[in-house]
């Protein structure tokens, strides 16, 4: 058999169809001895099949396999031992120490003369893409074949710490994606020179009538010439990649892969969107290619990635209205950094919805709201129900992407959070417990400061649905169980006021504060001070800890607000323990013996805002109250560290003392919610300051004639309900009315029944406990919240159905 001849017959097939009929040209289809398990146990298809639960992500474990080599290679080159202690001890260290250049990568001819090392390139027809992954890596000699690509379960990599990888398994979880059959090529050549190239086919092995009947599973298998991995010489040659030939690494090719919808066009635009999500900070740059054969007209046809995190963080990005991170760090975890992205509302000058429309193609391809990464590899995502349900910020739904970097967690936690096919979190209590601290942390701090920005700029005052909504609520002849429903949520006895109104008291004359400074931010910091103003008894800053409770501390400074997460030149804040107390030989202004901050405190540090860092502490059960620590907070910048020394003591928690107004009793139950009747335009005849479509899309909202409603829900339930006075269903039915006066009972009874069947979807829905799903396609149902599903409910003519439906009693109640 010509070994050389056969490589190129089944690199040349485009599809999966053409690589069967090469087989079954040379004898190989149905020939058991050309082919031995994949990992030497036929018994591997659950390790094989039971990965990835997706196509992209099972791509990316062939990217980070790439990267991986790379990096590996260049070790070598170095002299070094891979696995000795002279080795990087992380993946940042390895790319610094091996690619002295990195930080040009900025800079988008540098980024895509590197990307060339590792490229995705498409081939096959439109509809039935094959994928060529090639990397410029360590490579593979023919007969290590089976002790690294066909391998499993292994742990090749787990004493090399510069890589991404540990399970050896994860660069077979993308043959499950591939057509029918299952076909996957892969040909490799030694770095150094110092082998063949060898290669060989992978497939899901096909059951012959016998093997039907005994086995209960099939298997997955790999191709061999006389018992061995074919190979032949070669000193270079052309495998259609991009600006290069092949010498020596590694190429695999993925027959007629799965993509999912929304990646199958051009691979350097829609499959380039989808891994960069994946791909939150790859260690390495990358190239997506497609073809003039498969897109003539495309004039795109190569684009580097670099990672989700560079295109939201560009100076100039149109979409993201800021980002901010918090890191915690405590004995428990580990450190977290999590960082929040938000998006404007609009863009560009265009409405909310061709704004979040374009928002969810650019950078929520997945679905993925919050996603946790592992040296920037995605490891495991929620939806957007975590915005809604967990941080109760509905205005930031489609607008919020949280980015969670467990990089520095503990080795523990890692595994009892994510799946070893990295891919998706356990279900596990360790992850219940992440998404708690989580909403915690978020609904405390800066974005919820910028939830309720937008929540504000949708009041309006005299809002003259009130009124009749006070007149309902009076007259409103409900039957015992239907009150008694609403009551299980709702307040009827008030209309807004909540609690029992207090009486009002007299305030104080307050003189007028002086104006704060202009901030001018720096890019590096020359300020740094605590804002603390006690001392202890050697004047250093003192911080008094309540016992069981949490102390936020302010540092004021001088530099931007994206300090800390910016891709060039980012800078840190270290929190260092010097010692249980101060040094009294020195006053305590030097530094002493380092030691764990965790061991003590729990720490959680925030972005700089305005001039402001914020630290959040709480104490360990390892301090009692009366005990004090010296800290020393420490801001780099180029010529070194800027430094303060503070005590922080712990204290008797503060007793607040009941309150004997009967009037502050908790109540669960909400006021009823906000009645707002929403225009296309302001009313000539009515207030200046009606709500309109405009105002509601200055803050995310879309309204447009076919919407009826639009709950709004927040974190103390269902807040305002919107309803659509110009919607079609209203128009149309008013279209048929003659008389002024029909006009405005046809209004009160559209915007009351609109209004009060939006209550009881909402109550029972919330009180029954239902979860709401909708099918999606390409993937499994997707949750829906009872508002979305509400107003979808009413824009699918249920409103038409209210106004045809004859409601008498609703209408005596408006006109008593």
């Amino acid at each position: 058999m010509d070994i050389e001849a056969l490589f190129w017959k089944l690199y040349r097939c485009p599809v999966e169809a053409d690589v069967r009929v090469v087989l079954e040209d040379e004898g190989l289809l149905e020939s058991p001895s050309n082919w031995k398990p994949y990992g030497g146990n036929d018994n591997n298809y659950g390790v094989v099949e039971n990965q990835q639960a997706s196509p992209i992500p099972a791509l990316v474990e062939k990217i980070t396999n790439g990267i991986d080599a790379i990096l590996e290679r260049r070790c070598l080159e170095e002299g070094i031992d891979p696995k000795s202690p002279e080795a990087p001890k992380s993946i940042p260290e390895g790319v610094a120490n091996f690619f002295p250049d990195h930080k040009n990568w900025d800079l988008t001819a540098h980024r895509k003369q590197q990307s060339e090392m590792l490229q995705i390139v498409a081939d096959g027809p439109r509809m039935e893409t094959s994928l060529i992954i090639f990397d410029e890596g360590i490579g593979q000699a023919p007969e290590d074949f089976e002790d690294t690509f066909l391998s499993l379960l292994r742990g090749n990599k787990n004493e090399i710490h510069f890589v991404q990888g540990k399970y050896n398994m994860g660069g077979a979880g993308a043959v499950a994606f591939c057509g029918k059959y299952r076909y996957q090529l892969i040909a490799s050549k030694r770095y150094d020179n110092s082998s063949e190239f060898g290669f060989t086919l992978v497939r899901r092995h096909p059951l012959t009538v016998s093997e039907e009947v005994t086995r209960k599973n099939t298997w997955y298998e790999y191709l061999v010439i006389d018992g061995h991995i074919p190979s032949f010489e070669i000193d270079e040659i052309d495998l259609g990649l991009a600006n290069r030939r092949f010498r020596t690494g590694s190429v695999i090719k993925l027959y007629s892969y799965d993509l999912p919808s929304g990646s199958r066009s051009v691979i350097s635009r829609d499959l380039n969107q989808s891994l960069n999500e994946y791909l939150f900070r790859p260690a390495l740059p990358i190239l997506t290619v497609d073809t003039k054969k498969r897109y003539p007209d495309d004039r795109n046809l190569e684009r580097d990635l670099f990672g989700l995190q560079r295109r939201l963080e560009e100076d100039d990005s149109k979409y993201v209205q800021t980002y901010f991170s918090d890191e915690i760090n405590d004995a428990e975890i580990g450190a977290l950094r999590v960082t929040s992205y938000v998006f404007n509302a609009r863009a560009e000058g265009r409405s909310s919805k061709d704004t979040r429309s374009t928002i969810q193609r650019e950078f929520f391809k997945n679905n993925m709201a919050v996603i946790f990464s592992m040296n920037g590899q995605v490891h495991g995502h929620l939806t957007s129900e975590f915005v809604t349900r967990s941080l109760k910020f509905p205005l930031l739904k489609d607008h919020l992407l949280i980015h969670v970097d467990c990089t520095g967690i503990k080795t523990g936690v890692r595994n009892e959070l994510f799946m070893a096919s990295r891919d998706r979190l356990k279900g596990g209590e360790e992850s219940r417990a992440l998404r708690r601290r989580l909403a915690s942390l978020l609904t405390s701090g800066r974005l919820k400061e910028i939830n309720a920005s937008r929540k504000a700029s949708l009041n309006i005052e005299g809002n003259d649905a009130e009124d009749l909504l006070r007149n309902m609520t009076r007259h409103l002849p409900l039957k015992q169980d239907l009150a008694k429903l609403l009551n299980q949520t709702f307040r009827l006895e008030d209309t807004r006021e909540g609690k029992r109104q207090k009486p009002e008291t007299k305030k104080k004359t307050e003189s007028p504060k002086p104006e704060k400074p202009e901030f001018k931010p720096q890019r590096f910091p020359s300020t740094f001070q605590i804002e603390v103003k006690a001392k202890d008894g050697s004047g250093l800053p003192l911080v008094m800890l309540p016992a069981g409770s949490s102390k936020t501390i302010r540092f004021s400074t001088d530099v931007e607000d994206h300090y800390f997460d910016r891709v060039s030149e980012p800078g840190e804040l270290r929190i260092a323990l010097l010692g249980p107390e101060p040094s009294e030989s020195d006053g305590g202004d030097k530094p002493g013996r380092l030691t764990d901050v965790k061991s003590v405190l729990n720490v959680v540090k925030s972005s700089p805002t305005s001039g402001t860092i914020r630290v959040h502490v709480n104490a360990t059960d390892d301090l009692d109250v009366g005990d004090a620590v010296t800290l020393r907070a420490e801001l780099s910048q180029p010529s070194g560290v800027l430094e303060q020394v503070f005590m922080v003591k712990v204290t008797d928690p503060a007793n607040k003392k009941p309150s004997k107004d009967p009037g502050d009793t908790p109540d669960d139950r909400l006021g009823l919610p906000e009645p707002v009747m929403v225009y296309k335009e302001p009313r000539g005849d009515g207030p200046a300051n009606v709500m309109t479509w405009e105002k509601l899309d200055e803050s995310g909202i879309d309204m447009s004639h076919e919407t009826v409603v639009h709950p709004l829900a927040d974190e103390n339930g269902l807040s305002a309900v919107y309803v659509n006075m110009d919607s079609a269903a209203l128009l149309n039915y008013r279209s048929g009315l003659k008389t002024p006066e029909a006009i405005t009972v046809a209004e009160k009874r559209y915007f009351s029944a609109v209004y009060f069947h939006t209550l009881f979807l909402f109550a029972i829905t919330r009180n029954r406990k239902y979860l709401i799903q909708r099918e999606a396609e390409d993937t499994d149902s997707v949750s829906v919240e009872i508002t979305e599903y509400i107003s979808d409910l009413f824009t699918n003519a249920y409103a038409q159905f209210l106004l045809s439906f004859d409601t008498q009693e609703l209408i005596s109640a408006l006109e008593a």
